[in-house]
């Protein structure tokens, strides 16, 4: 029986959860999430755990936060005045935001705090430095 290698494409379903055994995100409700192993489109913590598991196989994979989304970087807390937000927006704590960069890209931004005449924004992800736990099982390997 073949095992998960660099490069194979491999289908698995998931159970994210937090260190306080919270879920964060669950695949067992939809279709399996198709990625190919050692491209980088998963945090690294996940593509090497699943190295090596076969077909069927079930797992748990404990992430620290430093192969998972890193620690929360200082510099992408920023204050913003509140008259370069649109007009239309009424920032609330927790609310999501889009920022574009000069080039083009976007940045999901968390608005953590509202002042008087400005606002304070994370771009950290939401899951940064914390240490994350996936129930993996594998159910297709395309090598």
């Amino acid at each position: 029986m073949s095992q998960v290698k660099q490069n194979d494409k491999v289908k698995v379903h998931y159970t994210g959860k937090l260190a306080n055994g919270e879920v964060f995100d669950s695949s067992l409700e939809r279709e399996p999430m198709e990625f190919e192993v050692g491209k980088g489109q998963l945090i690294p913590g996940f593509e090497n755990g699943v190295i090596d598991m076969k077909v069927n196989e079930k797992k748990t994979i404990v992430i620290p936060s430093a192969e998972a989304y890193g620690e929360p970087r200082q510099e992408l807390i920023q204050e913003v005045p509140k008259d370069r937000l649109p007009e239309e927006i009424k920032p609330e704590v927790g609310m999501g935001l889009v920022s574009k960069t000069p080039d083009g890209n976007e940045i999901q931004l968390v608005v953590k705090e509202v002042k008087d005449d400005a606002i304070v924004v994370d771009g950290n992800h939401p899951l940064a430095g914390q240490e994350l736990t996936f129930d993996v099982e594998i159910v297709g390997i395309n090598g």
